[in-house]
């Protein structure tokens, strides 16, 4: 099941064809291997605090989710822009609990800034066909 991160604070989309690594093997393949992440996409890993960029082939933006609130929406506990594939390692991120991984110049694009709010749900078919 594809997911829509949604920006309640800023009334923006950071992803609208979010794939989730809800598995140990999924978490640690996370986007290795891939050429590329387009625009719109992205992937939403679970309950982690920190990641690393070995064998990345491409930079990306990270959102740092704190864990789900009453309303089921996270506080964003921290951004990193443009990491570099291969030396880009964020090994703890304090209040973490989950990380969405965007294409470079997402977090810029949205306005997205600690302390923010941000839904994961369910993506409607219409975003998740133009991926």
């Amino acid at each position: 099941m594809l997911l829509r991160a949604a920006n309640l604070t800023r009334g923006g989309t950071l992803a609208d064809s979010l794939e989730s690594a809800n598995s140990l093997w999924g978490r640690f393949l996370g986007l290795m291997g891939r050429p590329g992440l387009p625009d719109g996409a992205g992937l939403w890993l679970p309950g982690g605090n920190g990641i690393h960029m070995m064998f990345m082939r491409f930079p990306i933006d990270c959102v740092f989710l704190g864990r789900p609130s009453s309303d089921d929406a996270r506080e964003v506990v921290a951004i990193r822009r443009a990491l570099p594939p291969w030396r880009g390692i964020v090994w703890y991120v304090r209040g973490a609990h989950g990380t969405l991984e965007l294409p470079v110049g997402t977090i810029d694009r949205t306005g997205t800034a600690v302390g923010d709010r941000i839904r994961l749900e369910a993506a409607t078919e219409a975003g998740a066909e133009g991926r």
